[in-house]
């Protein structure tokens, strides 16, 4: 025989509230349904709950024995309400992401050490896999993905901006081929190391000064996907390199690297925080979020 436990709350809710009345105002229900309820559980059961009197409720034996069922319904779903109620308020558990591994070296690094020291109850895992995870299959709550978003409606994404990319060359190699003074003259160096297109080959190069805009497809010694990789080879003399500011922070400072061009800006790196498109976000995804959102806005970027 099947018991709806909504109906045994409503049953615990009337012996509390001492009248069909007074529990139809508390749950909110028409004092008709509430009645109507009772008297299918009722039937349903067998049994009378119940006995009503123009005076009082009285429960009857058999519904003192089921109130005791019907109490641990109502506990068990004030322990359920308190904890969504906890959760939402303050982040807590594990929090799972999927990050590209040059992403992970980039500003996220600085995100992801404020949100353990903010929030010391949840802890962090991060898949630095290349591949694409299935967010809701594997149980990721945070992807960070570069270009495009796929047209999915289960996930939602926020756009994020968390790194500056400039052109950066070796002393040694300057002083063979030439510091350009201007874009045009990339045009003659051959050794040109190149962030890797998404749909492959070398991506366009494209700076801007001011409302000057230069954009052209240039021949590539070298293309990768990793702007760390690049940093570390221009450091060695191999040619110009698109890169961050990131990477090649060490090796500026080491003198390994100068920056050329440096009155030319190029794109900052851009990608979207992916997550499950749940109407009730967890408290430690939108805790982190808002802290990414946070760092995008520092760093001069929308976030």
């Amino acid at each position: 025989m099947d018991v709806e436990p909504n109906d045994l709350l409503l049953f615990a809710r009337i012996v509390e509230a001492g009248s069909f009345s007074r529990a139809a105002e508390r749950v909110q229900l028409p004092k008709s349904t509430v009645s109507r309820r009772i008297a299918l559980l009722e039937q349903r059961l067998g049994e009378r709950l119940l006995q009503r009197t123009t005076r009082k409720l009285m429960v009857t034996e058999f519904g003192a024995s089921l109130l005791e069922h019907a109490r641990r319904v109502v506990e068990e779903v004030e322990a359920a309400g308190a904890l969504a109620q906890h959760r939402q308020g303050e982040p807590s558990g594990k929090l799972r992401m999927s990050v590209p591994g040059d992403f992970a070296h980039s500003g996220l690094h600085d995100v992801i050490a404020r949100f353990i020291a903010r929030y010391p109850q949840v802890s962090v895992e991060i898949d630095l896999s290349p591949r694409r995870v299935d967010l809701i299959a594997e149980n990721f709550d945070i992807a960070i993905r570069m270009g495009d978003l796929p047209d999915d409606a289960s996930l939602n994404a926020r756009p994020i901006n968390l790194e500056t990319f400039g052109l950066y060359a070796s002393p040694a190699y300057l002083a063979r081929h030439g510091l350009p003074e201007h874009p045009d003259e990339l045009l003659t160096h051959h050794d040109l190391l190149c962030i890797l297109s998404r749909t492959g080959g070398p991506a366009p190069w494209v700076l801007s000064r001011g409302k000057t805009r230069w954009a052209r497809e240039l021949n590539a010694k070298l293309t990768a996907n990793s702007p760390g990789l690049l940093a570390r080879i221009a450091s060695h003399g191999a040619g110009i390199a698109i890169s961050s500011q990131t990477f090649a922070a060490p090796y500026l400072l080491a003198g390994e690297l100068v920056r050329v061009l440096p009155e030319w800006e190029l794109p900052s790196a851009s990608g979207w925080a992916v997550f499950p498109g749940r109407r009730l976000m967890p408290a430690k995804t939108r805790a982190f979020l808002d802290l990414m959102g946070e760092e995008c806005r520092k760093r001069g970027h929308a976030a």
